[in-house]
């Protein structure tokens, strides 16, 4: 992936933001997010991306923070929270996506999907977006507003519920996340756990907010409730998802078939014949990862790329386990980064059991889309978290610093010498990752946007990455 740098550099970017400008929208008069991607002339009549997908504006809503266009990130997070489910069944759900039609707005909780899945992330996403937003602009009024406070109850009251599972995961089905084809990621997929953990930081943040303005025995209440859930879903994932080539050691010579309540050597009856061998050569001798997800026999140890990084830069995984992630990378960097950085999930399935397990979905073709695909749009994620961390441990190991600084300009210059003529691309297909995908929509919105970002903390202003430190200190009165 070595790649040269580019002397159009500033014409590259120039036209990137003229591309972002005008993926912006209105509704309601005002300003209010951008749509997933530009025109398709191929498209038919019913695909939804001219809407304004959730999910898809995570890195746009960022962008215009680090630009001081707050009010259109709160006319965002308003118009979302005014979208929110008030159906019995879904009820305290964020849309996945919108838009205005004849003066309404009209959301979309999954019925307009292929799978009809609602999508978890889109809801999980909302809290961390206004919370970054309140750091950023100090609005502590919007925080502590009732609009803010009654739409974080609404949606504790949906993840923080009785159910049969006894653990401290959200259970959610098969596309119900950015993987939104049949991955066989049902159950407690990493990427949904990770920002659940996000989610209740955030509500944290903004209900001390609201805490601040009006003292509340039902409010504090909520905030012992959900730090306690806080801490038991860090442990469960930490214990049960972390793998080293240490821990896998100790997974492969542990006891099965365990019964009785005090014996928790193997809480999940994992047999040794489910590690996979690739193991050994990926995590090397000082790597380690967050697994895709722990099923009852049937832990899934592919790599997730989004759930990983995102692990890091909300501060699940300790210093250590992120600098052990970080070499994780760095030591399997043709298979991650390849020709377009980043891969999304490794390894692909083939043959048997991708027709078994994704219903021989075409989209997840290995190597392709989902599995095993290429996605631009989740550099700025990993990149974020690398240069928090040296943002915030700048004396710890900076050898591996360097190292990681080297892989991200290196990253970045491939970005900006072929997304352009690619077209902005939604994702790549192939084992490098150097074909654009098959079925990839062209001027994507969250590949121009990441690419942005990218941009952002590499050339303009490396110490805004602060902004994506959700436990930086809260601003002031």
């Amino acid at each position: 992936m070595r790649q040269r740098p580019s002397n159009r550099e500033e014409v590259v970017v120039a036209s990137a933001w003229e591309h972002f400008e005008r993926t912006l929208i209105s509704a309601q008069g005002e300003l209010v997010g951008s749509v997933a991607a530009l025109e398709h002339p191929r498209l038919s009549g019913e695909a939804n991306y001219g809407e304004v997908f959730l999910r898809d504006n995570v890195p746009v809503m960022l962008l215009l923070l680090l630009q001081g266009r707050t009010s259109t990130v709160r006319h965002f997070l308003s118009v979302c929270l005014d979208l929110q489910s008030s159906s019995y069944q879904t009820r305290g759900v964020f849309p996945t996506s919108f838009v205005e039609s004849n003066g309404e707005l009209i959301a979309d909780y999954g019925q307009r999907s292929i799978g009809r899945i609602t999508s978890v992330d889109a809801s999980l996403w909302w809290p961390v977006l206004c919370w970054l937003y309140v750091q950023r602009s100090n609005d502590r009024q919007f925080a502590a507003s009732q609009q803010v406070q009654r739409g974080i109850q609404l949606l504790l009251d949906l993840v923080l519920h009785p159910s049969f599972e006894g653990t401290p995961v959200l259970f959610v089905p098969d596309c119900a996340f950015m993987i939104d084809r049949p991955m066989d990621v049902w159950g407690a997929p990493l990427e949904v756990e990770v920002l659940l953990y996000g989610c209740l930081r955030s509500c944290c943040h903004l209900m001390e907010v609201a805490q601040q303005h009006h003292d509340s025995r039902l409010l504090e209440q909520r905030l012992v409730l959900t730090r306690q859930w806080l801490h038991d879903l860090r442990a469960f994932l930490l214990k049960h998802y972390w793998v080293t080539s240490k821990t896998v050691q100790v997974l492969r010579r542990r006891p099965t078939e365990q019964y009785g309540e005090h014996q928790h050597e193997n809480e999940f009856n994992v047999q040794p014949q489910v590690i996979p061998p690739w193991l050994q050569d990926w995590l090397n001798k000082r790597g380690g990862y967050l697994i895709g997800n722990m099923r009852t026999g049937r832990p899934d140890f592919r790599f997730y790329s989004l759930g990983n990084s995102l692990a890091s830069l909300f501060g699940l995984l300790a210093a250590p386990q992120q600098r052990a992630l970080f070499r994780l990378v760095l030591h399997n960097r043709n298979h991650l980064m390849a020709q377009m950085p980043m891969r999304i999930c490794h390894p692909p399935m083939e043959n048997e059991e991708w027709r078994d397990k994704t219903g021989s979905d075409p989209k997840n073709w290995p190597w392709s889309y989902h599995n095993g695909g290429h996605w631009p749009s989740l550099l700025w994620s990993f990149g974020g978290a690398a240069l928090l961390h040296r943002h915030r441990n700048h004396q710890s190991d900076t050898v591996l610093a360097d190292q990681l600084q080297g892989l991200l300009e290196e990253c970045y210059r491939c970005q900006l010498n072929t997304l352009p003529r690619q077209q902005w691309a939604e994702y790549f297909d192939g084992p490098t990752g150097s074909w654009v995908g098959q079925q990839a929509r062209t001027y994507q919105t969250w590949t121009i946007a990441g690419f942005l970002l990218m941009h952002h903390l590499l050339r303009v202003n490396p110490a805004d990455v602060s902004l994506l430190d959700i436990d930086a200190a809260p601003p002031g009165p």
